[in-house]
Parts: structure tokens; C-alpha cells; sequence
């Protein structure tokens, strides 16, 4: 009877941690969540027209301008304030382009300090990335 009872008292023991473990868990899991924002605002020059648009999208969605369907994937402002960067994943489609063998025109990180890093490249528009909130 006597080991009986220190059987239960240890597995509600091991239980308790256990739950402790995967609230800490969680936790942890949403801190890294939220380092990430939610939507991604972007500049486009049409280089024709010489004309700047601002187009905000929300992560995850595809908005369509002009001939370009861009998606955003994950945007994050840097944690230092001495030199603030801000990064952002997009996809940019060119729909005019019938061209099976390239999906994506553009698909990859951007820098607002650095937009050469990793070039967009198009005859007509160009886009940078101005901030992520």
C-alpha cells in the first residue's frame, strides 16, 4: 500500500513537471513568433512613368500592381537601434511573362539598407522595401 502511494504522488509529480515543460515550451514558441511582423510595406518605381507607388501587404497575402503579383513571407525589423535593418522574404511574379520555366522573377530576402544585396530585377518596376510593423 505504501509503494502504491508513492507511485501516485511521483506520476502526479512527473505529471506537473511535465505540464511546466510545455508551458515553457509555448511560450518560448511565441516569443520566437513574434519576432516577425505583420505586414511588409513596399515601394515600386515604374521606371517608365517615373511614378512611386507604396504597397502594403500583409503577410502571406499576393496583391497584384500592374503586371506584378508579389507575396510576402516574413518581414522583421532588426533588434538593434544603432543601425536598424529591416529584412523581408517576398515572391514576385511577372503575369505578362508566359514563360513557363521561370515562376518567380524575384524570390528571396530584401534588405532596406542594402536593396543590391539581392537585386529585383525588371525592365520596368523596381521595388524596395521601406518598413515591416
Amino acid at each position: 500500500m505504501n509503494r502504491l502511494k508513492r507511485n501516485i504522488r511521483a506520476g502526479k509529480v512527473n505529471t506537473f513537471l511535465l505540464f511546466c515543460f510545455f508551458i515553457i515550451l509555448s511560450n518560448i514558441t511565441i516569443a520566437q513568433e513574434k519576432i516577425y511582423e505583420k505586414f511588409i510595406e513596399i515601394k515600386i518605381l515604374d521606371k517608365v512613368s517615373s511614378k512611386t507607388n507604396l504597397l502594403k501587404l500583409e503577410i502571406g497575402e499576393e496583391k497584384k500592381f500592374q503586371n506584378l503579383l508579389i507575396k510576402g513571407f516574413k518581414c522583421k525589423n532588426s533588434e538593434f537601434d544603432d543601425n536598424p535593418e529591416i529584412t523581408a522574404y517576398l515572391q514576385v511574379k511577372d503575369i505578362t511573362n508566359k514563360n513557363n520555366d521561370e515562376v518567380f522573377i524575384f524570390n528571396g530576402w530584401t534588405f532596406s539598407s542594402s536593396p543590391a544585396v539581392n537585386p529585383f530585377d525588371h525592365p520596368v518596376y523596381d521595388i524596395w522595401l521601406t518598413k515591416c510593423y
